[in-house]
Order: C-alpha cells, then sequence, then structure tokens
C-alpha cells in the first residue's frame, strides 16, 4: 500500500519537524514492513513545470500517431516563447494544462532529458505521464491538470502533482487488515507517538430507514452480513474528479476513471471500506445477494466472462431473468467484493449513482479472488477482513462526496441490512503477558495497552467484587480480565493475540534477547551417529548429497522394471499429493536420486557422484484406518498404539549413483569411468563408517533389478540381505533417459545390527613385511571369497590384504583366472623374521587351496 504523508496528517498530529527515518522506524517497530521511501521532492531534478498546449500538428506517416506540439512554459525556458515538443499520447487538446519536464531534467529512473530532433522535428523536453514521475503504474496518457487548478504557465508544477511530498510504501501482512487505510495507519501511529487521532469513521452518519433506498434481498446472510446502499439522484454526468482527490490516488497507484468511481476507491483509502457504485438507470429490477449457482456467467469490468462457481456471492438484478439460477434469483451484475460487471457499471451519462457498502465473509472472498485470479484491491482488504461498523459512515462519505463536486441530491431513504454479530469477550489471566513474554507487565499496564487498541476491557465479576482494586495490584495473578476486541480487528481471536498486541504497543525493543539454556541431553542416538558416519565417509569419498523430494510415479516400479512380486511395488498414495503426476511415496531412494542425476546431466554436468540418505515408506498390509481422535483430551496409550499401526514402516536408507569419469583425464593420462566396483566400495565404506566389522560383511553375486544380472552385488551382514551395489540394466538406463553405465547403489541402514564396541587399534613400530601372491582359481569363485580364505589362514600376524591385479589368459587354461593380492604382515612385538612371513603366507595360501582349489599361480 502506498500511502502519502501529507495525507497521514490529517487524521493524526505527527510533530511538525519529524525525520522520515524515524517515521520509518515507528512503522517497522509498530509490525509494519516498510516496502520502500520515496522523498517524492528529490524523484525529479531540473525544471518541472506546468505548460499550456496552444498548438498540436498531427504527424502522418509513422507506425503510431505522433503530435508535435507547442506549449506556452511562461518563462521558464528563458525566452517566453512556447517549447516545441513531440509527444505520443492522444489523451489531452489545445487549452489543456500539462507537466512538462525542460531539457537538463532528470525522471525517476535516471533517465536525462535533452533536446534533440525526433519525426522529423526538433523537440525540447517531455510532457509527463504519472508513470513517467514516479506516480503510479499509468502510462495510457499524458497528466492533464483538472481546471480547478490553479496554476499558470511556467509554475513549478511539484505541488500541483504531489511532488513535494513523502511516499511510504508498506506490505501489509494478512493479519493486519486494518492497516490497509489512512485510519487504521493514524491510529497505529498515534499509539506510536501518543498524539490525538481523529478517526474519520466517528463522523455521525444516518442510520437506516424503514423505507430501503433500493430494494433489496441477501439471501445468504453468512456470506454477506451486512449490506447497505443509497442512492444519489441527478449527478452531472460531466464533473470532473477534484485535484486533490485525482492526486492522491495516482500517489496510491490507483487510476483516476470518474468522479463516482473515484469516490468509492478513495473512501476505500481513507476508512478501509471496498464500495462498490451503480448505474442506477441500467437496473432494471430488485437486488438479489445469492450465492451463484455452478455455470452461471458474468463479464466483469475487465472485459473477461466468468463462469461461476457455487462458493462465488453475486448480487443480481431480479428484473433479468436467468435460466439457470431460477425464477426470481435474477441475473448476476456483480461479483461481490470482488469487481462489478459490465452490465450495470457507471458509464459516461451516468445521472443516478446507486453506492453500495456491504460486509462479506473474508473466506469466501479470499477463495473466490484465488478463483478467478482477480486479487483486486477491494478482494485484498475483505480477505484480511473489514470493519462491519463503518458501512454507514463509508456511505455517508461517498454521498457527501458525490453531492459536492458532481451536484445530485441524495435519497432520504438507506438500506440497512444488518446481520453482524458482535464480538465475543476474550478471558485473558492479566500476568499472561509477563508469563509469556518475561517481562514484568502490571496489570494497570495491561489494560491500558488494551484500551489503546480499541478493545473493551473489564475484570471476572467475581474477582472484581472481592477486591475492586485488584487491576493494580503488581502481579496481577489469579485476575481475569474479559476482553472485547473492537470491530476492526477480527484477528483478535484469543488470548495469544492480545499478548502479542500488549508486547508490539509497549515495544519489541524492550523485550531482552536471552539466549535459552540448553535442556540436559544424552546426546546422539545411536542412529543419528550412524546416519552422520555414513554421511560423512561418503563426502569424504567425493560424493555430494542431495535432497530429492519423496513423492514419485505410479510408472516408477515400471520403468525400475521391478518384478510383480517385488515388495518395493506397493506404495503409500498420498490423499492430497502435490502433484499428480507424483501421487506415492518412494519405497527405494534410486528413483529420485536417479531423477535428481538426469536433470544434472541435462544441464551439462557429466562425471557426478550423488548419494542421499533418507527414510522410505513400506504400506502396511491390512493397516485399514486409523481412529479419530478429537482435540478435547490426549489420546490413550491404546489409541496412540492403533494410530501407529496404520503408519507405513520408514527405514532409513542410503543410495549413490555414479556417472562418467571417476577420475578425470587429462596430460597426466587416460580417465577411467566409473564401474560396478565404485559402487560396491562405496558400500563397503557406508557400512564401515556404520561401524560394521569387515569380517561380518559378505559380497556375494546376484540378480536383483534395477542392476545388471551379471553386474550386481548383494551385501550380506551376519548372513542378512543390507544392500545391492553395481551396474544399472540397460534397459532401465535406456528407459529413464540416462547415459550407458550408469552405477548406483543402496543399502538399508535400519537393517545393520548394532556395531560393536572396538577397541582402538594398537600400531605398532616394526616394520611390515610384504608378500605377493598370485593365485589361480575358476572364474566363478569371488575375489571375496579368496580374500577370506587368506585372512583365515594368515593368522594374527597379517595386517593387511590387497587385491592388485586380474589376469586371464590361454597359459592359465579355460575358465580360469590369476588374482593377485600384496599381503601385509607384522608383529606388535618384534621384527618379524624372513621364514615367519613366508610361513604365514604358505598357510594363507593352504587355506585358500583346501577351501577353493586354488593354486599358486608357476607353481
Amino acid at each position: 500500500m502506498r500511502v502519502s504523508v501529507s495525507w497521514l496528517r490529517e487524521y493524526v498530529d505527527l510533530p511538525a519537524d519529524l525525520p522520515t527515518g524515524d517515521l520509518e522506524q515507528a512503522l517497522v517497530d509498530l509490525g509494519i514492513e516498510v516496502e520502500s521511501v520515496v522523498d517524492l521532492r528529490e524523484s525529479v531534478t531540473g525544471q518541472l513545470v506546468v505548460g499550456e498546449v496552444r498548438e498540436i500538428e498531427e504527424l502522418t506517416g509513422f507506425k503510431k500517431p505522433i503530435r508535435f506540439c507547442r506549449v506556452d512554459v511562461g518563462h521558464a525556458n528563458g525566452t517566453g516563447e512556447p517549447q516545441e515538443i513531440v509527444c505520443g499520447a492522444r489523451n489531452f487538446a489545445v487549452g489543456d494544462r500539462v507537466v512538462v519536464i525542460l531539457p537538463g531534467g532528470v525522471l525517476p529512473g535516471g533517465f536525462a532529458i535533452g533536446a534533440r530532433k525526433t519525426y522529423g522535428h526538433n523537440s525540447a523536453g517531455m510532457i509527463c505521464s504519472a508513470k513517467e514521475l514516479g506516480l503510479g503504474d499509468d502510462h495510457s496518457g499524458i497528466i492533464v491538470l483538472p481546471p480547478d487548478v490553479a496554476a499558470k504557465p511556467g509554475d513549478d508544477a511539484r505541488p500541483v502533482v504531489g511532488l513535494d511530498d513523502v511516499v511510504f510504501d508498506l506490505e501489509i501482512t494478512p493479519d493486519r487488515g486494518y492497516a490497509l487505510s489512512l485510519r487504521g495507519l493514524a491510529r497505529e501511529l498515534s499509539h506510536a507517538f501518543d498524539v490525538p487521532l481523529r478517526d474519520p469513521a466517528l463522523v455521525p452518519a444516518p442510520r437506516g430507514t424503514e423505507t430501503p433506498a433500493y430494494p433489496v434481498e441477501v439471501r445468504d446472510p453468512v456470506g454477506c452480513d451486512r449490506f447497505t446502499a443509497r442512492l444519489v439522484r441527478g449527478v452531472d454526468p460531466t464533473a470532473p474528479t477534484p485535484s486533490w482527490m485525482q492526486q492522491r490516488l495516482v500517489t496510491a497507484g490507483i487510476r483516476s476513471i470518474s468522479l463516482p468511481v473515484d469516490i468509492t476507491n478513495y473512501v476505500m483509502l481513507e476508512l478501509g471500506q471496498p464500495m462498490h457504485a451503480f448505474d442506477a438507470d441500467r437496473i432494471a429490477g430488485p437486488l438479489v445477494v445469492r450465492r451463484a449457482v455452478p455455470g452461471e456467467k458474468l463479464t466483469t469490468l475487465d472485459g473477461v466472462d466468468r463462469v461461476l462457481a457455487a462458493d462465488d456471492m453475486v448480487i443480481c438484478d431480479a428484473g433479468l431473468p436467468s435460466a439457470v439460477a431460477g425464477e426470481g434469483a435474477g441475473t448476476p451484475i456483480s461479483l461481490a467484493a470482488v469487481m462489478g460487471g459490465e452490465t450495470s457499471e457507471v458509464v459516461a451519462g451516468t445521472t443516478n449513482v446507486l453506492f453500495e457498502a456491504a460486509h462479506w465473509d473474508p473466506a469466501m472472498v479470499g477463495r473466490t479472488a484465488r478463483r478467478h485470479k482477480l486479487f483486486s484491491e477491494a478482494a485484498k482488504r475483505w480477505e484480511r477482513g473489514v470493519d462491519p461498523a463503518v458501512a454507514l459512515v463509508a456511505l455517508e462519505r461517498a454521498v457527501r462526496l458525490l453531492t459536492e463536486h458532481g451536484g445530485g441530491t441524495p435519497s432520504a431513504e438507506i438500506l440497512d441490512i444488518d446481520h453482524v454479530r458482535p464480538r465475543t469477550p476474550i478471558s485473558l489471566p492479566a500476568d499472561l503477558p509477563t508469563r509469556r513474554i518475561g517481562v514484568e507487565y502490571p496489570p494497570a499496564r495491561v489494560v491500558a495497552l488494551l484500551e489503546r487498541v480499541g478493545c473493551t476491557v473489564a475484570q471476572g465479576a467475581d474477582r472484581l467484587a472481592e477486591d475492586p482494586g485488584a487491576v493494580g495490584t503488581a502481579s496481577g495473578a489469579g485476575v481475569a480480565l474479559s476482553v472485547t476486541p473492537p470491530s476492526w480487528r477480527p484477528d483478535l481471536t484469543d488470548p495469544a493475540d492480545l499478548v502479542e498486541e500488549v508486547v508490539r504497543l509497549d515495544g519489541y525493543d524492550k523485550v531482552p534477547s536471552v539466549l535459552p539454556t540448553a535442556p540436559p541431553g544424552r546426546g546422539l542416538t545411536p542412529r543419528q551417529r550412524r546416519r552422520r558416519a555414513v554421511a560423512l565417509s561418503l563426502a569424504a569419498r567425493g560424493y555430494v548429497e542431495v535432497l530429492a523430494h519423496p513423492f514419485v510415479s505410479p510408472r516408477l516400479a515400471d520403468l525400475l522394471g521391478l518384478p510383480a512380486d517385488d515388495p518395493r511395488r506397493p506404495a503409500v498414495r498420498l490423499a492430497n499429493p502435490l502433484s499428480d503426476e507424483e501421487p506415492l511415496l518412494r519405497t527405494t531412494l534410486l528413483g529420485p536420486l536417479l531423477g535428481i542425476l538426469k536433470r544434472n546431466i541435462g544441464r551439462g554436468h557429466r562425471d557426478l557422484a550423488l548419494y542421499e540418505i533418507g527414510a522410505v515408506f513400506h504400506p502396511r498390509r491390512d493397516a485399514g484406518s486409523p481412529p479419530e481422535m478429537g482435540v478435547d483430551r490426549r489420546p490413550t496409550d491404546a489409541e496412540f498404539a492403533a494410530a501407529d499401526a496404520v503408519v507405513p514402516a520408514q527405514p532409513v536408507h542410503a543410495a549413490v549413483v555414479l556417472a562418467g569419469e571417476v577420475d578425470p583425464a587429462g596430460w597426466w593420462g587416460p580417465g577411467r569411468p566409473a564401474g560396478w566396483a565404485d559402487a560396491i566400495e562405496a558400500a563397503r565404506d557406508a557400512l564401515a563408517a556404520a561401524g560394521i566389522p569387515d569380517e561380518w560383511v559378505e559380497v556375494r553375486a546376484a540378480e536383483h533389478a534395477p542392476w545388471h544380472p551379471g553386474r550386481c552385488a548383494e551385501l550380506r551382514v551376519d548372513g542378512v540381505v543390507v544392500g545391492h551395489a553395481g551396474e544399472l540394466h540397460p534397459t532401465v538406463v535406456a528407459a529413464l533417459e540416462l547415459p550407458r553405465r550408469i552405477c548406483a547403489m543402496e543399502l538399508s541402514l535400519d537393517a545393520l545390527p548394532v556395531a560393536p564396541v572396538t577397541p582402538a587399534p594398537a600400531v605398532s613400530g616394526f616394520p611390515p613385511a610384504l608378500i605377493d601372491v598370485a593365485l589361480v582359481v575358476d572364474e566363478s569363485v569371488p575375489a571375496e571369497q579368496v580374500r577370506r580364505a587368506l585372512e583365515a589362514g594368515a593368522g594374527e600376524l597379517l595386517e593387511d590384504v590387497r587385491l592388485f591385479d586380474v589376469y586371464s589368459g590361454a597359459q592359465l587354461g579355460e575358465g580360469r583366472r590369476s588374482l593377485a593380492y600384496k599381503l601385509t604382515f607384522r608383529a606388535p612385538d618384534r621384527t618379524l623374521t624372513v621364514e615367519e612371513a613366508v610361513a604365514a603366507r604358505d598357510a594363507a595360501v593352504a587355506v585358500a587351496t583346501e577351501r577353493l582349489g586354488a593354486t599358486l599361480r608357476g607353481a
């Protein structure tokens, strides 16, 4: 909301020498966000003067209409001769007074004005529009000064157009609808500076009469609990909007349309009450306020044909029969509280104006505005809450402005259909602000601040009878205040809201910043420590963590090639998904993770190593529906257990995906693409980080979708399968539109057993003995089994065993291969002899021979 300081001063006595920065800080302290502050006096530099159009020459032969004008700017140009200016606007004529910026001036945005030749003529200066001066968004035409403006050619135009003011652009939060008006802002500032407020809503206004100003039937008092109207006859249709009103509307960002419409917008800004003006002569019969019938249509003022829904409120003309809504329902002529219709709008020849000021249901207005994408200024205020008590005041204000500036005779009849319910008092313990905020607020201070907001405060009758002076006690413990919020504060509904108002008005700066004491605890749980350790391990190996949405498409199971009986196929379906294309919760991390991989590859990244640790969701069979639990009491243990039995199992998994090269190519040599072994190694690292001893881990060849059947390994811990790793199946990669040779790993961290507590390893200071062993085995024998056999036979002297070469050839025989291992032997208390190291090696080879039929290569 844009508001000028000069307009605010009409309702609140701000200090005359108040700096702009202090006013901005006061608004911020009140909880009103200041988007920007514009000192209009500094927005335009140079000579900005009033000019009178003397001649207009229409130029032809160009793509758009161009006019060559001679404008009298007095002696502002130094010569007194008419200024020659080329202009493309069409909304002015000879004799009109306009706003001209002369060469050397600078408009907002740093747009410098000079003299140049354009369209075959010399142009020295510019005739300005409201948008060019930074006064609003209207760029449809230039500013034409009204006849009542007392300014002659050459006078400074800044005071005439309001460029001698300061404008605040405020962002009003949804709970502060009352601040979307000069009345509401003035009230807030009167609290901040402790100065008098002249509330424009406190002026006397006539009440409704028994005879209505116009026949109106309200069929839905919930959607519209108040409807007021008054008729003004004989209005001068040519009467212009006064310049001061136009200036304030333009400053607020509202385009001037016509006197009756401008008055409704002006009253809306002043009082916060949106209004509508009907052309009474274009209404055929009584008005009916009702809910729309699905399928009804209405052409709104923006020229759009809109199909209405059952939740929309409409104002209908009962004189126009409707085949859709039935007899007597009438045809819609206005989308209530959002935008009027074309058939009843005020036009150039309107002489009889019917003003309407109503009160509409905020929730209904919000849904209607979003459904039709019509976020009008009126709808913005209605959905935040409008004061229902100000309708008659707004009606009287609009009628007086119209008769003062446009003539006409107001009707003696005033319609007032009032179904507004009184506000319900809120019980507030007087010491609640002190207990909640930690600052001492005496009860007398609490009462004073709430009354300043506009609340009516009374004590509980029982406590007041016992101790009439209790409201002045220091603590207020046991004192209950009965607080009735004012009609303009629909956001005050419970004690917490009242506590917030006390703190806000007393000053947020008085609330000390105290760091709360951390509650005692036992640190991280074992599951949390395991999860962090795995994440750190993968990150240390160069994997980048990503966070994927847990929502997947029903097609994902087919894309991954999961068998029909795979336990990952059944999935939990969301009742209200963010996207209809992804209504299921994931049962594997690979689907969303591969989606992120595809997105990054599509953006030019080729070498990727990603990981994610998160929950997957497995539905419980025959779980049924959870029990209904109220809010009047704590659920019983049985109800908790029944509800928990329906919640899907959510084990935590860890997964990685790799694409491209692990080791990049360069001048140092060729690169190495990611392979199935890298995925398996990532799984082994994750298990080691989780505290699983290496001797517990077994890696076996397996067939498990979506992995390649010949390049897939299952990982077992104590004989239980905890995950799979390897290269993805080519059909899966093709279905997901990914490059070939994508590798992946997925582990269930929750399936891992509790890691044993292992002592810190002893570090020997004696040198190691290094011996290489090459064993020939069948191709079907996994290298992991050979490694385990060597470990089992080598005994306690073996410190490490590592596979460093794999070879197959004709000299080894068909179906045979050679596996070369580097064995590291070391004793903790002595230097090993050659005999001891060789004996340990021979023992290791013997076990491998016995278990797997291995033979020493070359033996």
